[in-house]
């Protein structure tokens, strides 16, 4: 069985679906890996480095997508700007793809998949399981776009992070607002305090305060109804435009308040909920900078263009999209064992083994056989269930 990587085509990917460390694992899996030339280039792991692990190199890209039984890639048809309808064009019927496909977000690449014959399987939907936690891309990448958005507000702040008393007298520390408890959230959160600065946090879930009072920053409460705020999945609900309305309302204080905001709440398959009003940005001090990590789907704060570094009355909004990206290294260290892991669990003997009794494979099959089986996508087209077929 070949597992193909192919360069990312998405415009401004860096990552790579996998290094060449997870090549010795996959061979044991009876998996022989083939790599087009300059795959892992952008992210630090040259072709040599795959060679040396076991990995084919290809003549070209067209080997591989000609080639491959199996393709892996970090954001594929239907993650990628264009869709991924050049590759699209090259897959043949009966290849299947592992990898980030925004299922509920793009549902005509779903559909196209479908209609090549593709066997996909979307890494979003990934059960929120103990057995899966190796393999939760989402929740890995996340950790580095926490990360990366509190170091990317430094670069823009008119002013530094922590309490510092020098002989030029005392500089106080800055405060920094994290909009959401998630994955991304927390790594904000504790990044922020590792820097010096002064942490409050907010999510809708009450349950998170006990995690972000833990990193050492205070959770700051608002007067809502919260209980419907999480699936059975642990994913985030969709509460409706007048609790967003009355949310924004007393959120604009926090916010005011705030020399750094960081918002990170986002619902999957739905636009992300405005919780930062233009007023609430108006009422920020000059030089005050917001990171939108769910700008890819509309964002927190209404001024936010996603794709872009907008300054409006002297704050900075930055409306980051993939921001993993931009610590390609080590997001795709982290990316490429989430992916030898799930591989791990699909193929036995060489082969893959397309066990829909077991929970994580039955949840990430996203098309197989000219259909949409995911459950839920297919909800989201307004098709009947497999069951019911």
């Amino acid at each position: 069985m070949i597992v193909g990587v192919t360069a990312e085509s998405a415009r401004g990917e860096q990552r790579v679906a996998l290094v060449p460390v997870a090549v010795p694992t996959l061979k044991k899996l009876g998996i022989e890996v083939l790599i087009e030339p300059g795959s892992g280039a952008a992210a630090g792991f040259l072709d040599d480095s795959y060679a040396e692990q076991g990995a084919r190199l290809a003549a070209n890209r067209d080997e591989v997508l000609n080639s491959a039984d199996l393709l892996v890639r970090v954001r594929g048809t239907g993650a990628s700007a264009d869709g991924g309808q050049a590759d699209l064009a090259k897959f043949h019927s009966g290849q299947i793809v592992v990898g980030l496909l925004d299922p509920l977000g793009n549902t005509e690449a779903v559909q196209s998949l479908a209609g090549a014959g593709v066997t996909s399987f979307a890494l979003e939907l990934l059960p929120r399981i103990t057995r899966a936690q190796s393999m939760d891309v989402l929740s890995s990448q996340a950790t580095v776009a926490g990360y990366k958005s509190v170091i990317q507000a430094a670069n823009m702040l008119n002013r530094m992070y922590p309490l510092m008393m020098t002989a030029a007298g005392t500089i106080t520390p800055a405060h920094v607002l994290v909009v959401g408890a998630g994955v991304a959230g927390l790594q904000a959160i504790a990044t922020a305090r590792r820097l010096g600065s002064v942490v409050q946090a907010y999510d809708v879930r009450p349950a998170s305060r006990e995690q972000v009072e833990s990193l050492g920053a205070r959770f700051a409460e608002l007067e809502l109804e919260t209980a419907d705020a999480e699936d059975a999945g642990g994913y985030a609900e969709a509460l409706g435009d007048d609790f967003y309305r009355k949310q924004g309302e007393l959120m604009a204080k926090l916010v005011s308040d705030s020399d750094v905001v960081i918002t990170t709440a986002a619902v999957p398959g739905s636009q992300a909920p405005i919780l930062i009003s233009a007023d609430a940005v108006r009422g920020m001090r000059p030089g005050s900078v917001i990171i939108d990590l769910a700008a890819e789907t509309g964002g927190n704060c209404e001024l936010t263009s996603p794709g872009e570094t907008i300054e409006t009355d002297g704050i900075t909004i930055v409306g980051t999209i993939q921001l993993a990206t931009e610590v390609p290294h080590d997001a795709s260290q982290m990316y490429s064992r989430n992916v030898a892991a799930f591989l791990g669990n699909l193929i036995e003997d060489g082969a893959v083994n397309l066990n829909l009794d077991d929970e994580i494979i039955r949840g990430t099959l996203l098309t197989h056989d000219g259909e949409i089986v995911a459950e839920r996508v297919r909800g989201a087209l307004g098709l009947t269930t497999v069951e019911s077929e």
